[in-house]
């Protein structure tokens, strides 16, 4: 599509867009009395305004009905996490019963690498991409330290190349071949936090399982972003967040995905609660576990539901959506940014580099050459929320439920005066 750098395409473009009544569906910060434009959807997603509800709905039946709003709320509280399951599953490409909602995302990677991770003398290896998110390289570390190995010998790590900003496919399965039969996890976040970049989460998948290792994906940064297909590509395990591109809320519910060969197994190794075992006799209070015959049987305590509520509530508007509009409108917003940052770099002194690759999500990762910390304040003083990566790098994610094209244009007029003025 031929674009133009002007405030009468950009509002074109927003007249055009199916999805342009949800902008009105979500809480903006203001700065100097304005909405703001945000690009930080791939931290924390906007509040969506209907949340209230249903947190207002938990809190009335909290009041009026105390402990018995467990079985007599409206949505009684001890199944009200499996209201997520089916609109969860279509986020992530799953079956319903491969997903479930609990704790949060470490907790549920340390859970699930309680299943999933099981080394041996011979198979003890575990792959991931340089310079995973942080939270990831701790818990990989501290699981290996856990088995008594040592995180030296038992971590391989994918490198770029030198000089490029993002991985080879053929390298990560170059990597997955040389350990071999020593591997028994591939463990990668599915788009990485820092570039933007969309690994082919199919490819890595069959070259792990090939060699005989499990595979396993942290989704933070893919789940309501990027099309998936979890069981179609029989990934072993996943996990995510909630509150970024699916907007319930800083620091809320994690969901999980486990094949369905996984299921309905007394025999599998994890770590167990109540919450897991079955439905019809739990209450009994019965010595013996017994697992659900899904996902759930990896919860282990009754779901936090007031935090659950904010995440029932933008599931709601992802059905209502679906993941083919919204991948449709974030592939042209975020070509829209592309150019407008083109733009901005052949009218000002400024240059800049998208280090994000073709293969991505809802994120460009901008590095700077020249501009630094000074550019990042001047834009958040100017009513643009976007992120600092060290050394210079800002991050921009137009999330597609509630970011314009007007304010992909915005912001290149923003810009521009920052570097003209700085």
């Amino acid at each position: 599509m031929q674009f133009d750098n002007t405030l009468a395409f950009a509002q074109k473009l927003d007249a055009e867009d199916p999805l342009r009544k949800y902008r009105n569906e979500f809480h903006f910060p203001k700065i100097n009395g304005e909405p703001v434009i945000y690009f930080t959807g791939n931290s924390l997603g906007l509040q969506p305004k209907r949340t209230q509800k249903y947190i207002d709905e938990v809190m009335t039946d909290w009041a009026e009905l105390a402990v018995e709003g467990h079985f007599h709320a409206d949505k009684p509280w001890w199944d009200y996490h499996e209201r997520l399951a089916a609109p969860l599953a279509k986020v992530v490409g799953g079956k319903t019963e491969e997903v479930s909602v609990m704790n949060t995302l470490t907790v549920n990677l340390h859970l699930l690498m309680v299943s999933f991770y099981q080394p041996t003398a011979k198979r003890f290896k575990i792959l991931c991409e340089e310079k995973a998110f942080p939270s990831d390289q701790y818990m990989l570390q501290s699981q290996i330290r856990f088995h008594g190995l040592d995180p030296e010998t038992a971590i391989v790590e994918v490198k770029k190349r030198r000089g490029e900003n993002s991985w080879r496919t053929e390298d990560v399965l170059v990597k997955i071949d040389e350990a071999g039969d020593e591997l028994a996890l591939v463990l990668i976040g599915g788009v990485n936090y820092y570039n933007g970049q969309v690994f082919d989460m199919e490819a890595i998948t069959n070259a792990g399982k090939s060699v005989g290792a499990k595979v396993g994906w942290d989704l933070a940064h893919a789940a309501g972003n990027v099309e998936l297909k979890l069981h179609d590509w029989d990934v072993d395990f996943a996990a995510w967040c909630s509150y970024k591109y699916m907007n319930s809320g800083p620091g809320n519910a994690s969901g999980v995905f486990i094949n369905e060969k996984y299921l309905d197994k007394k025999d599998i190794i994890r770590f167990e609660g109540w919450w897991g075992t079955k439905k019809e006799t739990r209450f009994l209070m019965k010595p013996e576990f017994e697992p659900m015959p899904n996902a759930d049987a990896w919860q282990i305590s009754n779901a936090p539901v007031l935090s659950v509520a904010p995440y029932l509530a933008s599931l709601e508007m992802f059905e209502e959506v679906g993941m083919k509009p919204l991948i449709e409108k974030r592939k042209k917003i975020v070509a829209y940014l592309e150019f407008i940052l083109q733009e901005i770099d052949k009218q000002t002194d400024g240059s800049f580099e998208v280090i994000t690759p073709k293969d991505r999500g809802c994120q460009l990762s901008v590095l700077l050459h020249g501009q630094g910390k000074p550019l990042f304040d001047y834009l958040m003083k100017n009513g643009v929320i976007t992120d600092w990566r060290e050394p210079n790098v800002i991050r921009l994610a137009p999330a597609p439920f509630y970011c314009s094209f007007e304010d992909m244009y915005r912001f290149g007029q923003i810009l521009k005066s920052g570097i003209s003025n700085l």
